[in-house]
């Protein structure tokens, strides 16, 4: 049952081998959930409001990681913010945090790592079109589950009009950032295979 899925870019630069599955597996989620931690602290001053870097970094892990391997770096960052552990924008975390106004975001963190992640796997990190179209999906994604929770916190108008307004512009340069990251590192792989891959 392995429908059409192609290798990811994570399974390209680090093909997977029976004896090393495991620790593969966990290294890249643990290097993930500690790239989303470092992303979360980075705020780069922009207009109207300071922008983090972690959907950036969710798109982009989702993209190289494929679906099932962006699912657990996500989980597991998530999971180390429920425990407590500051790796979330500012100085929250735990359970009070996770149930607050960006909680949604974070659930759609997940959501988007799967449907980036599920799109690469067939083939859609390959082409510039499609992978952009999949960025801007993730991120629609993220939008749709941090609104709705937002919505019924502080009711639909609130909710878009302090939660998703104020981030179009930086939503449109993280889209185009990880689409250039990942698109690069496509074009690094293809340029170390050669003209005969």
């Amino acid at each position: 049952m392995n429908d059409n899925r192609r290798p990811t870019l994570a399974a390209t630069l680090w093909p997977q081998q029976a004896a090393s599955r495991i620790a593969r597996f966990a290294a890249l989620a643990i290097g993930g959930a500690l790239a989303l931690a470092i992303s979360a602290k980075a705020q780069v001053p922009f207009y109207p409001v300071p922008m983090t870097l972690q959907t950036l970094v969710v798109l982009a892990l989702g993209a190289a990681f494929g679906a099932r391997l962006g699912a657990a770096t996500v989980l597991l960052y998530l999971a180390e913010g429920l425990a407590g552990l500051q790796v979330f924008a500012g100085l929250g975390a735990g359970p009070a945090y996770m149930a607050g106004p960006t909680g949604g975001y974070l659930l759609g963190f997940l959501a988007a790592a799967v449907l980036v992640g599920w799109l690469a796997e067939r083939g859609w990190d390959r082409s510039l079109g499609w992978l952009l179209a999949a960025m801007t999906l993730g991120h629609l994604v993220i939008f749709a589950f941090g609104f709705a929770w937002l919505a019924v916190l502080i009711g639909p108008e609130k909710a878009w009009i302090g939660g998703v307004v104020p981030f179009f512009a930086a939503t449109l340069v993280k889209t185009l950032l990880a689409w250039a990251l990942v698109a690069a590192a496509w074009r690094g792989v293809a340029s170390l295979r050669g003209p005969n891959p």
